[in-house]
């Protein structure tokens, strides 16, 4: 059997990841009758021997350990039948929820058993597969601050739990290697079989790409229908517009699978009243409320010997669209005497489209590839920024915001992964060939690990076309151009970016989102600066394998990146910022907000704070300056982070300005000395990095010197604190230990 176990109703706090519909492990699992017990056995799927040797197979059975899930006492038996009672192991802690939440802070809870029961309404047996529900109520003291903003009791959180026994799959499925090239999903370790029966000039290791099973039903014919199509089924709980938008973005993977030779074989449907989404034989598109906005997953239920795909289970967060929302609100400004709010739905529902292809892609085993959206957005597969533009008479234009339809890398993918050949001929060869012709195109893939994340993650971006929500195939040109359509958007903004009646310091919520709009086109640029473009080449398929950015690239990079932490690209203008008053009764505080060192007043220095932390931070990370460093040992023509460094100090520590300029520009600088220092106390970063880090600081400390003799009081008190960080960085005993600027979240959008 296959058991896997999810949540059928959850907590809704995206901080905590506890959703409705999460699935939790999957496991090959049988039951052994031993003496008067039942026990049921996960087996090691990953430690194998795939061989007809009963000897060989347990001399690898033996060496390594399974898993006993549960020992059941039989209740009664007869007929060659035997009954076991459920009730204690469906309400147990299967997801292990008690110690997540430990691990989040948010206190020590464990199942009570007089306030859990077995969910019959949700419990359920079919030909192939037996669902089971229980109700759990977890107790505990709370510790934590999450917990009581989403439950009635948090010392009592209530849960459905869900379990799920599948009959294995017969074996008509045929599995393919995974291909590093293919933009199929891959977990690492998780998904890696270790097989130690190959042959011994063979590699033991080996991973199947995931995939659904589909056939044709004339392989040989350009197009036929499927035996199966695979069928997506949708949550009716989505209101509508919501739901014909979803169903339409899920829907245009029809077009992938025509490429690849199949005749309707992708087909989306509602799912039918009373089914239940948890229940294996429906492929599912579910809609998740939470607190606060936050991540749509695509996940799977996969058979764990051959990676065929059973179930697919979408989940969409129903506040992105809001998100959305919100980000076209403060570009168009859209409450004026005739509101435009067809232009904001369309917008809001353009997105969501595409997001419920997006997710629907991964639960088919498609990987992300972040290098798309340099190539004309050949994929859903990529996370998408809106594409605005600034039209001839200077007004934002969102028409284009977001593509319509399947990509073309999305369609190689498919043709790679699903093709059906016909039975005489070469698999193998067939998607050699296949794969060969998709190299040749000159498509780009950037998987997951080298392009997520800011720079502070263990292995930061560096290649120059994998970033995350960013557009065009230049970086740098692209955040210029960005940088143009923000300018255009901060001029238009006004009250008319909220409704008549909603309380004027909702004003800031809408500026968030569209004075930031830069922040993801910086990450992007910012992987030109010792960056690398490097492919997933394999012995003999062609492709180069590796080669630095161009120098002259590098320096218009970082040019570029310095232009977004100038005064007059952080300045506020003055009757936005009288704009916005405190905040009403009600209103609230959160984390979507900028910072504030004022109080409950709004303070347009730490805006300007978060915008230069974000430059900042990527110029300065210590993978990247251990990067530069290392490229001049390719090219000596390459710049170091001693360019870098020197650079950043002649753009900020320039002639000082007066008034608001002079405020942000002291502002920037104290970000650069703490970035700086945390350099040279980080025993992580290269010692060259922390070398030239404390040799930058020196320097600093040396105009800081000038500006204690300024005339202008604010410099001399600037260049006293600026002489003391420096102090404490370089000379003390016990370093300065200095949080970044805290930055409104971005992602998701």
């Amino acid at each position: 059997l296959i058991y896997y176990t999810g949540l059928s109703q959850g907590v809704c706090s995206n901080d905590l990841g506890l959703d409705r519909g999460r699935l939790g492990d999957t496991h090959l699992v049988r039951f052994e009758r031993v003496g008067s017990k039942v026990l049921l056995k996960a087996l090691n799927t990953r430690y194998v021997a795939r061989s007809e040797s009963t000897a060989e197979r347990a001399a690898v059975e033996e060496a390594f350990a399974q898993s006993v899930l549960w020992g059941f006492e039989v209740a009664a038996e007869g007929d060659g039948q035997l009954i076991i009672d459920l009730t204690e192991f469906v309400q147990r802690d299967a997801m292990a929820l008690g110690r997540w939440l430990k691990m989040q802070g948010e206190g020590t809870y464990r199942v009570e058993p007089s306030r859990s029961v077995v969910h019959l309404p949700r419990t359920r047996s079919f030909p192939d597969n037996t669902e089971v529900d229980a109700l759990l109520t977890y107790t505990g003291e709370p510790q934590g601050k999450l917990l009581a903003t989403v439950v009635p009791d948090a010392s009592a959180v209530t849960v459905h739990s869900h379990h799920s026994f599948v009959r294995l799959p017969d074996d008509g499925y045929e599995p393919i290697a995974y291909d590093p090239r293919a933009g199929f999903i891959e977990d690492g370790e998780a998904t890696l079989v270790y097989d130690y029966a190959s042959p011994i000039e063979a590699p033991i290791k080996s991973a199947y790409a995931r995939r659904h099973r589909l056939k044709k039903v004339d392989p040989a014919a350009p197009l036929s229908p499927a035996v199966e199509p695979i069928v997506y089924y949708v949550d009716p709980g989505v209101p509508e517009p919501i739901r014909s938008a979803l169903i339409e973005g899920a829907s245009w993977w029809n077009q992938a699978f025509e490429a690849a030779g199949y005749q309707d074989a992708f087909q989306v449907r509602l799912l039918p009243e009373g089914a239940d989404p948890m229940d294996v034989r429906y492929n599912v598109i579910q809609w998740v409320h939470r607190s606060t906005r936050g991540w749509s997953y695509g996940a799977s239920i996969r058979d764990p010997r051959t990676e065929e795909i059973i179930k697919g289970h979408v989940t969409l967060g129903s506040l992105r669209v809001r998100q959305d929302y919100l980000i076209a609100e403060g570009l168009l400004a859209p409450y004026d005497d005739d509101p435009q709010v067809d232009r904001l739905k369309a917008f809001a529902l353009a997105r969501i489209r595409q997001l419920s292809a997006h997710e629907v892609g991964h639960t088919l085993g498609l990987a992300h590839n972040f290098a798309a959206s340099t190539q004309d957005r050949a994929s859903v597969m990529d996370y998408p920024h809106p594409l605005v533009t600034v039209d001839a008479n200077g007004e934002i234009d969102v028409t284009d915001a977001y593509d319509e339809g399947i990509g073309d890398w999305d369609k190689r993918a498919v043709i790679w992964g699903y093709q059906d050949f016909p039975p005489e001929a070469d698999s193998d060869a067939g998607r050699a060939a296949i794969m060969a012709d998709t190299l040749a195109a000159g498509y780009e893939f950037v998987a997951d690990e080298h392009a997520r994340g800011s720079q502070r993650s263990e292995a930061g971006p560096a290649h120059p076309l994998g970033s995350l929500w960013d557009n065009g195939s230049d970086p740098v040109a692209e955040l210029n151009r960005v940088m143009a359509v923000r300018a255009a958007a901060l001029a238009g903004f006004s009250e008319q970016v909220i409704q008549v009646g909603e309380p004027m310091a909702h004003l800031e919520d809408v500026l968030v989102p569209t004075y930031l709009m830069h922040r993801y086109q910086v990450q992007a640029a910012a992987t030109k600066l010792g960056g690398q473009h490097f492919t997933y080449a394999m012995r003999g398929d062609g492709q180069r394998t590796s080669q630095p950015v161009a120098a002259a690239a590098q320096r218009t990079a970082l040019a570029s990146m310095l232009d977004t932490v100038s005064p007059d690209t952080l300045i506020l203008p003055t009757e936005l910022v009288l704009s916005i008053p405190p905040r009403p009764p009600q209103s609230g505080v959160s984390r979507e907000l900028f910072p504030r060192e004022t109080g409950y007043v709004f303070d347009p220095a730490a805006a300007a704070a978060t915008a230069a932390q974000l430059t900042v931070g990527e110029l300065l990370d210590p993978r990247r300056a251990a990067r530069l460093n290392n490229q001049t040992m390719v090219s000596e023509t390459l710049p170091d982070f001693a360019e870098v460094l020197r650079e950043g100090r002649e753009h900020l520590w320039a002639a000082p300005s007066d008034g608001a300029r002079g405020i942000v520009e002291r502002r920037v600088q104290v970000i650069w000395v703490n970035e700086l220092g945390a350099l040279v106390s980080n025993e992580n970063a290269a010692a060259q990095v922390r070398a030239d880090a404390m040799l930058s600081l020196t320097e600093i400390a040396e105009d800081a010197q000038k500006q204690v003799r300024s005339r202008d009081s604010g410099w001399r008190a600037h260049g006293l604190l600026i002489e003391h960080l420096i102090q404490g960085f370089v000379a003390s005993d016990r370093p300065i230990q200095v949080a970044p600027v805290k930055v409104p979240p971005g992602s998701p959008i």
